[in-house]
C-alpha cells in the first residue's frame, strides 16, 4: 500500500520480462517515467501501453510475460503501442497438457465458509428462489411476459419467500432444425432453468404444433408435471386474453408451494459462479479479473465451482489452461472446442480473428490476444477440473470451463442452465447487464467508471490501480460479498434496477428457415 506522500507511478509494469507497460492515468506526450528510463513520444490514454525499451520489427509484444502479438515496425522505447503498431497472428502454442496442474488445498468440511442458502428436497441448493414462466418458442412470449408482469408486489405480499414471477422468453423453437445440436441445445438451456435450484415453480406455455414440441421437451429433459410444474396450450384456450388468465391461475396455484422454503447456514461449496466479463478495457486484465480470480481461487478451496466461459475469448492463451488440466483428456476436450470455433469463424470478420469490439479497442485492448489474456485471469490459478458443452449440468467441483460464445447474454444464459447459482461480471467500460434466476454481482475495473456507475456497479476493483489496496485483499473482499449476496441479505445492484428478465439468451446455433 502506498503512502499518502509518494508520488504515484503513470505506468504498471506486470512481469520483469514484458517489454511493455500501462497507463495507469492519461499521460501526457514528454512524461518522464523514471522507473522505466523513457519519456512517452506521444500521448497515452489510460489503460494503453507504451514500449518499455526499444522493440524491434516482428519481435513479440510481451505483457503478463505473454505473447499479446508482434511490432509491426521498429518501436523506439516510449512509443504508444496499440493495434495501430501491434500486429495480430496466431501464436504457437505448446498444450504441455498437465504439466502445471496442482492439486488444490482444500479447506477442512468443518472449516468452510457458509451462506444462507435455500435447500431443495433433493439437496441441492438455492441462492434465490423464483417462479418463472417458459415459452417452448417465441410464439407464446406475449402471454409469458403478461402473466409474469400482472404479478404485482402487492400480490407477492403473501409470499415472502419468493423473489418474483419472471418470464423466460426466446426467439427460437420453430422456424429451425428439428433435430441435431440446434435443438439439443436449446432443450438443454431451458431445461436446466427448469431444473435450476433457484427455480421454485415454472409454468412453460406453448401455441401448439411448435418445432420444440412441448411433449418432446419434457421428455428429452426427464421432466414430469406436478404442483411446482406445469404446462399449457394457448392452442386450447379461447385466444391470447384467455390464455393469459388461465396462465395467472396456474402461476397462483404454485406461489404457496414455491413458498414452502427457508434459508439456513449451507458450506460455501455449494456456490458456483459463472463467470463474465464485458465491455473490457486495458485495467481489466489488471484489477477486476485477477481480483476475481483471487476470490475464486478461495471459493475453491472452500469446496466451490467457478466456470470460466467465453471460448472465442480465451483464443491464444487457451494452453495457459490446459497446461492446468487435471488431465490430458480434460485438456483435450478445451482444444477440441476451440478447433470447433475456429472451424465455425474461419473467413468471417470476428473477434477470434484478431478483431476486439470498439469499447475494448478504445478501452486500450489492442486484439483479441490481449483481451484473452486478460479475460482468462477471472478462473484464478487452480487445477482445470472438467471442461463442458454449452448448458450441460456442471457436475465437477473446482475450476471448470463451458463452451459459451464472448456475447454475454448468451454465454451467461449457458453457465445458469448449467447450474450457476451466481454470476460475477467484471466490466470496464460499464454494462448495464443482469440475470436471473443467478444474481449478477458486477466489477469495475477502474475507479473513474465506477463513479460514473455506482448504481450498476457493485465493488470498484480500480482501488488496486490506485495504489489502495493489492489483489489478494480485494479477492477476499470479493469472497465476502458473494456469500453476502448469495445469502439473499444484500441485493446486488442488477437486482436493485430489475435488471435479469430480458437476458435469458440459448445460444442460436442453428439454420432459421
Amino acid at each position: 500500500m502506498k503512502s499518502d506522500t509518494s508520488p504515484v507511478n503513470p505506468f504498471i509494469r506486470l512481469d520483469p520480462e514484458d517489454n511493455v507497460v500501462v497507463a495507469r492515468m492519461p499521460v501526457p506526450v514528454g512524461t518522464d517515467v523514471p522507473s522505466e528510463s523513457v519519456i512517452t513520444l506521444q500521448e497515452v490514454p489510460a489503460g494503453h501501453k507504451i514500449a518499455a525499451h526499444d522493440i524491434k520489427a516482428g519481435d513479440p509484444v510481451l505483457k503478463y510475460n505473454t505473447v499479446i502479438g508482434y511490432a509491426a515496425e521498429d518501436l523506439p522505447a516510449g512509443t504508444w503501442m496499440h493495434s495501430h503498431n501491434i500486429r495480430f497472428d496466431e501464436v504457437v502454442k505448446d498444450y504441455a497438457f498437465s504439466t502445471r496442474y496442482e492439486p488444490t488445498d482444500f479447506i477442512p468440511q468443518a472449516e468452510r465458509a457458509t451462506f444462507d442458502g435455500i435447500v431443495r428436497a433433493d439437496g441441492r441448493i438455492g441462492t434465490r428462489n423464483y417462479v418463472g414462466v417458459f415459452v417452448v418458442s417465441t410464439a407464446s412470449s406475449t402471454a409469458a411476459r403478461k402473466i409474469a408482469k400482472s404479478f404485482s408486489e402487492t400480490d407477492l405480499a403473501d409470499f415472502p419467500m419468493v423473489d418474483g414471477v419472471v418470464p423466460y422468453v426466446h426467439e427460437q423453437g420453430d422456424g429451425m432444425e428439428w433435430t441435431g445440436e440446434p435443438m439439443e441445445l436449446l432443450r438443454r438451456t431451458i431445461g436446466g432453468y427448469l431444473k435450476h435450484a433457484n427455480t421454485g415453480a415454472a409454468l412453460i406455455i406453448a401455441q401448439g404444433g411448435e418445432v420444440n414440441d412441448l411433449e418432446e421437451l419434457l421428455q428429452d429433459q426427464g421432466l414430469e408435471r406436478g404442483p411446482r410444474l406445469k404446462t399449457m396450450l394457448i392452442s386450447q384456450t379461447d385466444g391470447l386474453r384467455s390464455a393469459i388468465a388461465a396462465g395467472r391461475e396456474l402461476v397462483k396455484e404454485m406461489l404457496p408451494i414455491a413458498n414452502e422454503c427457508h434459508r439456513e447456514p449451507c458450506s460455501a461449496e455449494h456456490i458456483t459462479v459463472g463467470l463474465q466479463c464485458g465491455g473490457s478495457d486495458g485495467f481489466s486484465g489488471l484489477s477486476a479479473n485477477p481480483a476475481l480470480g483471487a476470490a475464486m481461487d478461495i471459493l475453491v478451496r472452500n469446496g466451490g465451482t467457478a466456470i470460466l466461459s467465453e471460448t472465442s475469448e480465451i483464443f491464444g492463451v487457451e494452453h495457459t489452461l490446459t497446461q492446468r488440466a487435471v488431465s490430458s483428456e480434460v485438456g483435450q476436450k478445451l482444444v477440441d472446442r476451440m478447433n470447433w470455433w475456429l472451424e465455425y469463424n474461419s473467413g468471417k470478420d470476428t473477434q477470434i480473428n484478431g478483431r476486439v469490439s470498439p469499447g475494448n479497442n478504445a478501452g486500450g485492448l489492442a486484439n483479441v490476444l490481449e483481451k484473452s489474456l486478460g479475460g482468462a485471469k477471472k478462473g484464478g490459478n487452480t487445477g482445470l477440473m472438467d471442461v463442458y458443452k454449452y448448458a450441460e449440468p456442471v457436475t465437477a467441483k473446482g475450476f471448470v470451463f463451458m463452451d459459451t460464445p464472448g456475447y454475454d447474454p448468451a454465454a451467461a444464459t449457458g453457465q445458469i442452465a448449467g447450474g450457476a447459482n451466481m454470476v460475477c461480471f467484471t466490466t470496464g467500460r460499464g454494462s448495464c447487464f443482469g440475470s436471473v434466476p443467478a444474481p449478477t454481482m458486477k466489477l469495475a475495473s477502474n475507479t473513474p467508471m465506477y463513479e460514473r456507475m455506482k448504481s450498476d456497479m457493485d465493488v470498484n476493483c480500480g482501488r488496486i490501480i490506485d495504489g489502495e489496496t493489492t489483489v489478494e485483499a480485494l479477492g477476499r473482499e470479493i469472497f465476502e460479498q458473494l456469500l453476502e449476496h448469495a445469502s439473499g441479505r444484500e441485493p446486488t445492484k442488477s437486482e436493485i434496477s430489475g435488471m435479469g428478465t430480458n437476458e435469458f439468451m440459448p445460444w442460436p446455433i442453428g439454420i432459421v428457415c
